[in-house]
């Protein structure tokens, strides 16, 4: 599938490294406009913006425990329990849309 935009930045995700990762992410978020969508393979991530440029984390996939919370760490709406299940596509795709509601954390 090709994509009109480019890639801005790419990460080796190491295992037992996340917290590198999710710096990467929060380093390099400026460098792209407003995120649309994110695409997760068996071996990369890619979150996109909405020009189609994107930047990847490549070495984690959608069978790997520690993409719950790349995918977190981009605001992307996912099932954590069904993330991990094989699909027969290259990749899953989701939008970026998830927002911190001002109220969740009260109780009522």
């Amino acid at each position: 599938m090709k994509s009109s935009g480019r890639a801005i930045a790419e990460h080796r995700f190491e295992p037992e490294r996340l917290q590198d990762v999710l710096e990467f992410l929060k380093r390099t978020r400026s460098e792209l406009r407003m995120l649309r969508k994110v695409r997760v393979s068996r071996e990369w991530v890619r979150i996109f913006d909405v020009n189609g440029d994107w930047f990847e984390v490549s070495g984690v996939g959608y069978a790997d425990a520690d993409v719950v919370a790349v995918l977190k760490a981009v605001n992307t709406p996912f099932n954590p329990e069904t993330i991990h299940q094989p699909v027969p596509d290259e990749f899953k795709e989701f939008l970026t849309s998830r927002r911190y509601a001002w109220a969740a954390d009260r109780v009522m």
